[in-house]
């Protein structure tokens, strides 16, 4: 039996795009698999052990009463849980389901609707404790290898905390909100990205999530003073992190 911690990665409702980034990884993983035993990823190997893990990283939101249940059984066996990029997080793009009528999603989906059992998305600290969130749609893939490095020595993984729009000024890029007056998230959206959208003329769509101080509401306020229509608004606040209390107002959840 290999005395290494164990490391497990879990896939719930979500595309798989977080996962698809650890496999990104091609230089480090050779050596973060010296010192720990990935001991379930499906998408990366075929045999897997049981458990229980050391570390548990979860992508994807909740969205059945099959996966109520899963994601118990995942905490129960795992010493930390970790939330892998938004759906995990705040139920992400799938969470748009909320917002309509029951059922409407799915009789508009499937070809036969009664066999579908979903409930509403969310997160997976809905339901489970969670250690560590790792936001992100994906969140980059050194975010991983930082959260294992560091949960395995026992302190906080060095993260950033800044938002978006310091990313920006470090591309020396041109502020969308202020020069261009257009409906950018940058100030209410935590880093990460590299400032990726904003970089290429994109107004920041907020994947990364909320600050822990966003000012969503001033945001609203100034997209608002652009033009965006009150709809406009909704769907940008709604889009990834919709279910975030820090957003609810203006993702007209509250």
């Amino acid at each position: 039996m290999s005395m290494k911690p164990t490391v497990a990665v879990w896939k719930f409702t979500g595309c798989a795009g977080c996962q698809m980034e650890i496999l990104r990884l091609e230089d480090e993983l050779p050596s973060i698999r010296e010192v720990v035993d990935i001991a379930y990823f499906m998408m990366a190997k075929r045999h897997y052990s049981s458990g229980p893990y050391d570390v548990s990283f979860v992508e994807g939101s909740v969205s059945t009463p099959r996966e109520i249940e899963e994601i118990k059984k995942v905490r129960s066996n795992s010493k930390i849980l970790v939330a892998l990029g938004d759906c995990a997080v705040y139920g992400c793009v799938p969470s748009i389901k909320n917002w309509f009528p029951e059922r409407y999603m799915e009789e508009r989906v499937y070809e036969n609707p009664s066999i579908i059992y979903s409930t509403k998305i969310h997160g997976i600290d809905e339901y489970v404790p969670v250690d560590l969130y790792l936001g992100g749609c994906p969140p980059h893939r050194t975010m991983f290898v930082e959260a294992v490095r560091a949960l395995l020595m026992n302190i906080r993984p060095n993260l950033r905390r800044h938002t978006v729009c310091m990313e920006c000024k470090f591309r020396e890029n041109e502020c969308l909100l202020t020069s261009r007056k257009r409906p950018c998230m940058g100030p209410v959206t935590l880093a990460g990205c590299g400032a990726i959208c904003p970089s290429f003329n994109r107004d920041c769509e907020g994947c990364y999530g909320p600050m822990s101080d966003a000012n969503a509401a001033s945001l609203a306020e100034e997209f608002k003073a652009i033009g965006l229509s009150s709809d406009g608004i909704l769907r940008k606040f709604r889009k990834y992190a919709g279910t975030s209390p820090k957003f609810a107002r203006e993702a007209g959840t509250q």
